[in-house]
């Protein structure tokens, strides 16, 4: 073998080594990063879970609160020999434009037919075009109860 063959060949061998550092370094951080992202995942589930489990509890809390106010107001409306009706009234149906007024209009209508808080956004939702339902499913999908409040934001 001549020394040309030699140099060379040591030469190959010493990038071989080379490489096969890189590549055991390349391992390393793959298993670092396998490591990290299984760390992140597992903190995101917890972090996830604790919000929904603190949420479902405001909401359970919520939801309860209102139960007891309908079965209130439901009493309260059927106090005496005949319940409380809500005349039809003849109003433009919400549109998408000025929400401003329309909301004030419901609101007045409300007032001056003492509606009960558990029945505004239901009357209300009478008075939409059918693009503007598809926006309070939207809402109701997103959100287990809708009060007034909620609805008007």
């Amino acid at each position: 073998m001549s020394l040309l063959q030699k140099l060379t060949e040591s030469k190959i061998n010493g990038m071989e080594s080379k490489i096969k550092g890189v590549e055991a370094k390349m391992d390393d951080l793959n298993i670092d990063l396998k490591t990290d992202m299984a760390d992140l995942k597992t903190d995101l589930t917890n972090f996830l879970q604790e919000i929904l489990t603190n949420g479902e509890k405001v909401v359970k809390e919520t939801h309860d609160m209102n139960k007891r106010n309908v079965h209130h107001d439901f009493i309260d409306s059927n106090v005496g020999s005949k319940t409380h009706h809500i005349p039809k009234i003849n109003m433009r149906k919400f549109d998408g434009k000025d929400p401003a007024t329309w909301i004030l209009q419901m609101e007045q209508f409300f007032d001056l037919n003492i509606v009960q808080n558990t029945q505004k956004v239901r009357i209300a939702t009478l008075y939409f075009e059918p693009n503007q339902f598809v926006w309070y499913q939207w809402l109701c999908s997103r959100k287990q109860i809708i009060t007034w409040a909620i609805f008007t934001e």
